[in-house]
């Protein structure tokens, strides 16, 4: 550990000249961070929207009354309530409208700007919402999520990449956690009104949904008065703008040069190629950040994320509590998850990004080897039904979930975020986060579609096949991530050439002259 941080402290001084490590952090700088973090609600409120919605009594009665019959059924099978085709496809339909919105959101975000990115989602978000309220089949309810998912696809995108360029490098780490921050203030929104939604027979569901219109608005209002990243305006030629929005972040007493050069110098190597930047990413020299974008995506989602994010309710209701209590039980994982990312949010500039890495990955797989003991020994393979689970162990199931969602929100749930919105040169960074938007929202979607299935299939199996992926994933962080604390986003280039491994791809920078550009 040591080593790595004299590495870190290495690099710092070799590249400490510019990119984000000067300037205080002004009251625009912390309120521009603070309203592209709240792009967070929109994905938060949706996922804790749908998990509560899956098993409310007045929405299934409404849309999926098969699955409410399930419910009462007190000879069916735990784990196979709530598998149920349409029920899946009304989940996964807003990851795939993700999915297909992330294809297009890395050109839209380059070509148009981070803020305007966010703004657009907003809007898609609030036209979701409205439709969503209104809704009277389940035509229309997926026509509503497909515009969700689709708004969530450009936000979860643009304001990861608007937190990484706008932070000063020495809190760039705390600034980013914040999306995740606002992204569990949204699980607990949600899970709130859904807990009083539930006592509302009927038309609950529509309070739950309709609700959806406050976080859209809290983005469309704040995206219209925030200031776009000068690396943005500089990638689209508007230099004197670049110029006035790096003042305006950094203070009006900062000496913004060195940073201006390297954003600039940025923006012509992007300029300098003809091949657009998905191909770029093919390039020998990009391979380290191709792997990234692939593998630290996948590995998120396969830490078991979706099981705590969208079916934690319904993992509740299946060792025994009732809707309501169900719900109450998701509100308590939402406050540990707050709590949690706040922790992260304080250490992770620090001790750094690997360490909360290695900490949470051993929390997680030990939690889910507990979750599939558990299971495994109460509910057995057919579900409980010839003995449901106990009280006592129903009760530990929720307390082991409240410690994976600690462990997950303090490492992976903050730290994929921070890591993939600062590792990439600008001349790849919206190519390299569309790819991993693409995938992540293909993989949550055929794990939203697949779950309650699987569960059903696999019983306990479900969690230890989690923690094999986990166990998976803490030893390719071990083994490949640099550490990147501290250091200036437009100079983390020299992070990879001094990496173990990934310096044989990587190029050296050039060495830069005082004044001019960069030597050839």
């Amino acid at each position: 550990m040591a080593a790595a941080r004299g590495a870190v402290a290495d690099v710092v001084s070799v590249v400490g000249g510019g990119g984000g490590g000067g300037g205080e952090v002004t009251f625009t700088v912390v309120v521009s961070c603070l309203t592209a973090a709240s792009s967070g609600l929109l994905l938060g409120y949706d996922i804790g929207i749908t998990g509560g919605l899956t098993q409310m009594e007045s929405f299934l009665e409404a849309f999926f009354p098969d699955v409410l019959r399930k419910m009462s059924n007190a000879k069916q099978d735990a784990y196979c309530i709530f598998n149920s085709q349409v029920l899946n496809a009304f989940v996964s339909s807003f990851y795939l409208a993700s999915m297909l919105a992330s294809v297009v959101a890395g050109h839209v975000t380059k070509t148009w700007g981070r803020r305007n990115s966010m703004l657009i989602g907003g809007l898609l978000f609030f036209a979701g919402a409205l439709l969503n309220l209104a809704a009277v089949n389940i035509g229309m309810l997926i026509v509503g999520r497909v515009l969700l998912g689709v708004a969530v696809g450009f936000t979860s995108l643009a304001a990861p990449v608007y937190l990484a360029e706008i932070a000063p490098a020495r809190w760039r780490g705390a600034f980013t956690s914040s999306l995740s921050f606002f992204t569990n203030v949204g699980f607990l929104m949600a899970d709130l009104i859904n807990y009083g939604a539930t006592t509302i027979p009927r038309w609950g569901w529509r309070l739950s949904l309709g609700a959806g219109i406050v976080p859209a608005v809290v983005i469309i209002v704040g995206a219209a008065l925030i200031p776009d990243t000068p690396n943005s305006l500089a990638l689209r030629g508007r230099l004197d703008e670049a110029r006035d929005s790096l003042r305006r972040v950094r203070g009006a007493a900062a000496d913004i040069d060195a940073e201006l050069k390297d954003i600039v110098r940025a923006a012509e190597e992007d300029k300098r190629y003809e091949s657009g930047s998905f191909r770029r990413l093919g390039r020998r020299e990009y391979r380290p950040h191709l792997v990234m974008a692939v593998l630290m995506t996948v590995f998120f989602e396969m830490t078991g994320v979706i099981v705590v994010s969208i079916f934690t309710p319904l993992l509740f209701y299946t060792v025994g509590f009732t809707s309501r209590k169900a719900i109450l039980g998701s509100i308590i994982t939402d406050v540990v998850c707050l709590a949690s990312v706040a922790v992260a949010a304080l250490v992770v500039d620090r001790q750094g990004r690997r360490s909360l890495f290695m900490l949470g990955g051993a929390v997680l797989i030990l939690t889910q080897v507990a979750v599939a003991w558990i299971f495994g020994a109460q509910l057995g393979t057919d579900g409980g039904t010839a003995m449901p689970m106990q009280r006592g162990y129903a009760i530990a199931v929720v307390a082991i979930v409240c410690a994976y969602t600690a462990a997950l929100s303090a490492s992976w749930g903050t730290l994929s975020t921070v890591i993939t919105s600062e590792i990439f040169p600008l001349e790849v960074r919206s190519a390299a986060l569309g790819l991993g938007g693409v995938i992540s929202s293909a993989l949550t979607f055929m794990q939203s579609q697949s779950f309650l299935e699987m569960l059903c299939s696999f019983k306990y199996g479900t969690f230890a096949y989690y923690a094999g992926w986990v166990v998976v994933m803490t030893a390719f962080v071990a083994a490949f991530l640099p550490e990147t604390k501290g250091v200036p986003i437009e100079s983390m280039g020299a992070v990879w050439a001094q990496h173990w491994y990934w310096r044989r791809f990587v190029k050296p920078a050039p060495a830069k002259q005082a004044d001019g550009p960069e030597a050839r």
